[in-house]
């Protein structure tokens, strides 16, 4: 947890970018010609030969061997197709399924005692913690020239290639895609483990960023939350806004959370009340003891710069920016832009907002954001879903023991039902929850979900049923694919639109009739889609920010964080807000985390309105399982092969504009 501001510096002394004269690129563009010529003298041309000597050409280091022990590699590995290079193919499958399940495993278990609340965290588990036992894998792979043999016989396609003629590939042309990628980059182990290591501290520290709502006092001193109630930021706060919207005094405590949030982004938040029972505070008071010392922005900034010792050793893809949108997601940052603005600018926001303050009897207040009115749980009370949840689900144990109901509810089949049940493991998470996917078929996908001292509470409940959605396509997708390699989905943001189907039944799924309108519905997920749509330009603008200004201070990184969040509210929603300045799209704890994770959310809501809409009249439980076995093919492929359409936000636009013609 006490990762040094000064980490990034001191690994550059330890070890600058390529190390020494052993890590020179060792075979130059004229040396590959002649080696092809010579293999395809013995086995013919192919555009697969010259991929495939080029592409190892470029990752050959002095330290692999002079050029002519490349020349003789590549003479000894490459191999013409047909069966030979098949049952190579599937060698290198299973053993890249053995090799990531069980080093995922083993991270899973070395995180346990930061990730789960199984008692006190001792000094040595935030080290043990930080540590990556994968951190040589990538490194280990080309010095036993395992990578070299993959990259001969199985060359990378570039992004261009893969969005332009994917649609077109059959399955193994994919699984030998994919396989490739796991080696287009041979990034250090020590950078490796500097990366592991800020994304570890500074989930750490968001983990155990907590508020304790009852010693929250008014400038009078009252109290307006009950005692016991602590909660996590951003999500528990947020949750606790659009809960308040079934309370006819819920309004006073929406404003008081939102100047809580508003202090924890200014850093004005006294720092003797995080995640302490003991300090009453006044939110709207200057702080009365030192604030936190921008430890929020200093725990980014260690991220980013643990995240840029990678740059140097990835030539095609030079900072994190480009290999989230490019590597990650397979969609470039401009259309994930654009697709945003076009929901920002849509003349269907300002409709919905004036239907809000219609709904609401008052003007839009900034954390109306968060209104969620829309879903049909607003008729329940935040008290009595509590209660509820609470009893039905008293422990983790319990909600593990709820699983196969749960899935029958959904409409598996029984022996769906049994088999999804039987492959997921849930534990009691000190954070909000997550899910956390196995990457073998022997290993358990697993899911961590908060419960306190009384019992799972409605907000934990929420959230696990959406974690749940996560787990069961990540057991679908790596269990029931026809290519391990393929395992998984394209990216985060259509395993979200799978946690987003499930969370939309969560009354449902505890007996309760949630009274559905598909006009509202359609609406909400406008609304939600608007509000987390400019939370990821913030995320992306500060990312940008930090690579123009990579000597920046904490202090120096916490005031563009501000500005930022201001310039994107003043440009999408103080037009329709009608105020200025606000800075509440700096909040989300992912900024600091998750490293650039944020866009996925907003992706994940047009992929899950688009499967939602196409499986109407459908079995959900069939649909899903299907989908999911599409795997990791490029986001448009996908989506093509799911549900007929690229991704859009057309679809949602539409519907809402239709929505709003029938909704008062």
């Amino acid at each position: 947890m006490r990762l040094s501001s000064m980490l990034p510096l001191s690994l550059f002394l330890i070890f600058p970018p390529l190390y020494s004269e052993e890590a020179k690129v060792a075979v130059t563009d004229a040396d590959a010609p002649a080696v092809i010529d010579e293999i395809a003298a013995r086995h013919g041309a192919s555009d697969r030969l010259t991929r495939g000597v080029t592409g190892a050409a470029r990752m050959w280091r002095a330290g692999d061997g002079s050029s002519a022990e490349f020349a003789d590699f590549c003479k000894e590995y490459y191999l013409p197709e047909g069966d030979e290079l098949r049952s190579t193919f599937e060698h290198i499958q299973l053993a890249a399924e053995s090799i990531g399940g069980h080093f995922n495993a083993m991270g899973r278990d070395l995180n346990r005692p930061l990730a789960l609340d199984i008692g006190p965290i001792l000094p040595i588990d935030y080290l043990v913690g930080e540590f990556d036992p994968s951190a040589h894998l990538s490194e280990d792979l080309f010095t036993s020239k395992i990578a070299f043999a993959a990259l001969l016989n199985f060359p990378p396609t570039t992004l261009e290639e893969r969005l332009s003629q994917g649609g077109t590939w059959t399955r193994e042309q994919w699984a030998r895609a994919r396989l490739a990628r796991h080696f287009t980059e041979r990034i250090p182990a020590p950078v490796q483990q500097a990366i592991s290591k800020a994304l570890t501290a500074a989930d750490n520290y968001i983990a155990g960023y907590n508020i304790y709502m009852h010693n929250l006092l008014t400038p009078d001193g009252k109290r307006l939350f009950p005692e016991g109630l602590r909660l996590i930021t951003h999500w528990n706060l947020r949750d606790e806004i659009k809960a308040q919207y079934a309370d006819k005094d819920g309004l006073p405590r929406q404003r008081m959370i939102q100047t809580v949030m508003e202090k924890i982004i200014t850093q004005q938040i006294p720092e003797n009340v995080i995640d302490n029972p003991k300090v009453d505070w006044t939110p709207t008071a200057p702080p009365p003891t030192p604030r936190e010392p921008d430890r929020r922005y200093a725990r980014l900034l260690d991220v980013f710069h643990a995240a840029r010792l990678a740059d140097p050793y990835s030539p095609d893809l030079p900072t994190h920016i480009d290999r989230c949108f490019k590597r990650d997601r397979e969609i470039p940052e401009e259309k994930v832009a654009s697709l945003f603005k076009e929901v920002l600018t849509s003349p269907a926001i300002a409709q919905t907002a004036k239907l809000i303050e219609k709904r609401l009897g008052r003007k839009l207040e900034p954390f109306d954001i968060w209104y969620n009115g829309f879903k049909a749980r607003g008729r329940y009370t935040e008290a009595e879903l509590d209660k509820i949840v609470s009893a039905r689900y008293p422990t983790a144990a319990a909600f593990q023991a709820g699983l196969p109901d749960i899935f029958r509810k959904l409409g598996f089949a029984p022996d769906t039902t049994g088999f999804l049940a039987s492959k997921i493991v849930v534990d009691p998470s000190r954070g909000p929850g997550h899910a956390l996917g196995a990457q073998m078929r022997d290993d358990n996908a697993h899911l961590r979900t908060r419960v306190g001292p009384g019992g799972m509470d409605y907000k934990g409940y929420n959230i696990a049923v959406h974690e749940l959605g996560h787990c069961t396509e990540q057991v679908f997708s790596l269990n029931h694919i026809d290519y391990t390699i393929l395992a998984g989905v394209p990216s985060t943001g259509f395993t979200e639109a799978m946690a987003y189907l499930f969370q939309n039944r969560d009354l449902e799924l505890l007996g309760l009739s949630p009274d559905r309108d598909e006009n509202l519905e359609t609406l909400d997920k406008l609304w939600m889609t608007y509000e987390i749509a400019g939370v990821s330009l913030v995320d992306m603008a500060v990312w940008h920010w930090m690579y123009d200004h990579p000597n920046a201070t904490a202090a120096e990184l916490r005031e563009a964080v501000i500005q930022i969040s201001k310039d994107t509210w003043n440009a999408y929603y103080a037009p329709v807000f009608g105020t200025r300045d606000v800075i509440l799209l700096g909040i989300y704890s992912h900024m600091i985390d998750a490293a650039l994770y944020l866009p996925d959310y907003p992706l994940g809501h047009f992929i899950e309105f688009q499967i939602r809409q196409y499986m109407e009249g459908k079995d959900m439980a069939s649909e899903m399982e299907r989908m999911c076995k599409l795997g990791s093919i490029t986001p448009d492929a996908w989506m093509q092969a799911a549900v007929g359409a690229p991704i859009s936000a057309e679809p949602m636009l539409r519907a809402a504009a239709e929505a709003l013609k029938s909704v008062k």
